[in-house]
């Protein structure tokens, strides 16, 4: 037992200890193994010893035992086609065409949609000039898989290597049933070329561009008529390309080989009809091509006039890309209209025009319309001016006006332009029917204005009193209109008429000038040599405010009257003015007051006069003044310029003592460094003489 126990511990073999278990630097990895393996050919078995067969026997029992072998692989897996094909081969390269045949046929049994069985077994068939085997293998295969187009390119060169031209065409023509891709039809064109039949090549490409309805089979219809003479042919494919793909699907390659057509043949007008039509149809996006062969063209055979065609169509289409991308962009319909005026005809103009107000904008404020009624505007204008054509121009007024929303705006400019072109048409029961609408439906000083303006013209006096009526019922506060109002009555002598006017306006509660109005009814009693009624103004204005300017052009109302005591009533409205201003909080108009009388004392007024007047001029002082920000913060200090008159600087004792300390600051400045004071001498003279301890 113990001897047993021995012998097994003996037989169990000692594990070396792995002292090192860092990784080696160098690693080797299983691909690097497999490489070395194939390069030095461990697994290359030697190829078997070659068997020479001496008689029937040897091969009949080589053959068997070959076939046994395929049958068995064909048996483990009957869907690995390539065992089949071997097979087949194989038999053929023993002349047993029989038996190949039958290995195909077997095979198809298993897979019939295998391409490859197709192709091999048809091409043994021709190898072994077996014709009619061939030809049933291909009707079945194109029977079977009529897609693969390889089937029907085999078995149609088949067909034209052996000379049986109509068996070809037959095929072909039981292609094209299925309706192939273009290389086929492009094949059976090709095959028929070869044979000079044109007319039938003719008849596939008639099939062919419905087939395959692509502008490029279309040119390629064309140059071959081209190519073989037939000229007429190809411009009649041409024109029937441009209207098979009509305005929907236009193209330019098909216009650019059209073009290149009919300059061929010389027909340089029918080229330029076709590159404009292509022009004008086409986005500019889609036609760079176009215009790049037009532009060559043109400088080739055109003059300067066809080259600024050109240059015209290419910033046309720019203008419709951009009207398109955003038919709201007015200042792109101008330049679009500008530019089709400048070169179109007539119904051209109008179709851009009518394109161009189409686009209303979709929010009735005046801000989004005031670029838009120009349109209309511009509309109207070239129909009077330049298609000379008034009714037309009537009509784009009309439906202007009953497009503009009155009830929330209205464009003054479009009924006064609208009336003009009625008086110029000698119109005016229009025109003014026009005038009296718009003041109806949308009053407006503009309006009311161009109205009048008009019966003023007309010297229709009666109806412009009227206008005037209805202006200042209209806008009473409207300064302007009283006085253009009273200033056509004083030109037809009617004083009192318009003075009542004045009196009229000036009653008015709320005026937007005032003093406008105020001077130009004092002017008017000036003009009428009124001077108490003027005076009397004066007075009444200056009840309702003692502004400085009212005062001053009082005391030279006064001066400039002529009349005895005009000097002393002028220097009587000045004392009168510092008076009432002495209360007043703005300095700098007091200021003025006294500037102005100063300059009228050293005018006309004496010494004694001057000197008073310079005693009422105020001093300028530099102050300062706390400074508080918008939020109310401290921000400081600021200096500025105030003005102490004396009048208040005697009511006020604190200036008295200031100007007097300054008076003494000054004098005290005047002194010369060595002059002693005298009160200093006769102190020590009665003192007498000092000691010195």
């Amino acid at each position: 037992m113990a001897a047993s126990t021995a012998a097994g511990k003996q037989r169990i073999p000692k594990v070396a200890k792995v002292k090192n278990k860092a990784p080696a630097e160098v690693q080797i990895t299983a691909e690097q193994l497999l490489r070395e393996a194939k390069e030095r050919e461990l697994e290359l078995l030697p190829p078997p010893p070659q068997q020479k067969i001496t008689d029937e026997e040897e091969l009949n029992d080589y053959k068997l035992r070959k076939r046994k072998t395929f049958e068995d692989n064909i048996r483990k897996n009957r869907t690995v086609i390539s065992n089949w094909i071997k097979y087949a081969q194989w038999e053929e390269s023993l002349k047993e065409i029989q038996r190949a045949r039958s290995i195909y046929e077997r095979a198809l049994d298993v897979d019939y949609r295998n391409i490859t069985l197709w192709l091999k077994y048809a091409e043994m068939e021709m190898k072994n000039r077996q014709v009619n085997h061939a030809r049933n293998i291909w009707d079945r295969a194109i029977t079977t898989l009529p897609r693969v187009n390889q089937f029907w390119y085999k078995y149609t060169y088949m067909e034209e290597m052996l000379g049986n031209m109509a068996g070809a065409r037959q095929v072909f023509e039981r292609w094209m049933e299925w309706q192939p891709e273009e290389q086929a039809w492009h094949s059976y064109i090709n095959f028929e070329l070869r044979y000079k039949e044109v007319d039938r090549a003719r008849t596939i490409y008639e099939r062919f561009v419905l087939v395959h309805p692509d502008v490029k089979n279309w040119i390629k219809y064309a140059r071959f008529e081209e190519k073989h003479g037939y000229f007429a042919h190809a411009r009649k494919v041409y024109e029937r390309a441009v209207e098979f793909f009509g305005d929907e699907h236009m193209d330019e390659h098909l216009y650019v080989a059209f073009a290149k057509f009919e300059e061929n043949q010389k027909e340089f007008e029918r080229v330029r009809v076709i590159y404009k039509y292509a022009l004008d149809r086409i986005s500019k996006q889609e036609a760079q091509e176009l215009f790049k062969n037009y532009t060559i063209f043109e400088k080739k055979f055109g003059d300067r006039r066809g080259i600024e065609d050109i240059i015209v169509s290419k910033r046309r289409f720019q203008y419709e890309e951009e009207v398109k991308a955003n038919p709201h962009n007015y200042d792109a319909w101008f330049d679009y209209l500008r530019l089709v005026e400048s070169d179109a005809e007539a119904e051209t103009v109008r179709e851009v025009y009518e394109r161009a107000i189409a686009n209303v904008p979709p929010v009735q404020e005046k801000r989004h319309w005031k670029r838009y009624i120009y349109l209309w505007i511009n509309y109207a204008l070239y129909e009077e001016l330049e298609a000379k054509d008034p009714e037309r121009t009537r009509q784009v007024y009309q439906a202007s006006l009953e497009l503009i929303p009155h009830k929330k705006f209205t464009f003054a400019k479009m009924w006064l332009l609208y009336a003009q072109f009625e008086i110029r048409q000698k119109n005016l029961p229009f025109a003014r029917r026009a005038l009296g609408t718009s003041i109806g439906k949308c009053p407006k000083n503009k309006l009311f204005k161009g109205y009048i303006e008009l019966e003023l013209q007309l010297r229709e006096f009666d109806r412009c009193r009227k206008l005037y009526e209805k202006f200042l019922e209209f806008g009473p506060e409207n300064c302007t209109s009283w006085i253009k109002f009273a200033e056509l009555e004083t030109i037809l002598g009617d004083i009192e008429r318009a003075r009542a006017i004045y009196e009229l306006a000036i009653s008015q509660p709320r005026l937007d000038m005032p003093e406008v109005l105020w001077k130009s009814y004092i002017d008017f009693e000036i003009e009428q040599e009124e001077t108490e009624r003027t005076r009397n103004l004066y007075r009444r204005l200056l009840q309702r405010t003692q502004h400085v300017k009212v005062w001053i052009s009082f005391a030279q109302f006064e001066l400039s009257s002529g009349k005895e005591g005009s000097l002393a009533k002028c220097r009587q409205i000045y004392e009168e003015a510092n008076k009432t201003m002495r209360n007043c909080e703005e300095k700098e108009e007091r200021l003025m007051l006294l500037e102005s009388w100063r300059s009228f004392e050293d005018e006309f007024g004496t010494v004694s006069d001057k000197e008073r007047v310079d005693k009422l001029m105020p001093e300028k002082v530099k102050k300062r003044r706390k400074v508080q920000a918008d939020d109310g913060s401290d921000a400081g200090w600021e200096e500025y310029y105030d003005y102490i008159f004396p009048e208040d600087a005697a009511n006020q004792p604190n200036l008295k003592l200031l100007a007097m300390a300054k008076l003494w600051k000054k004098q005290q400045q005047q002194k010369e460094p060595g002059e002693q004071d005298p009160d200093a001498d006769t102190a020590e003279q009665e003192s007498g003489p000092s000691c010195s301890c």
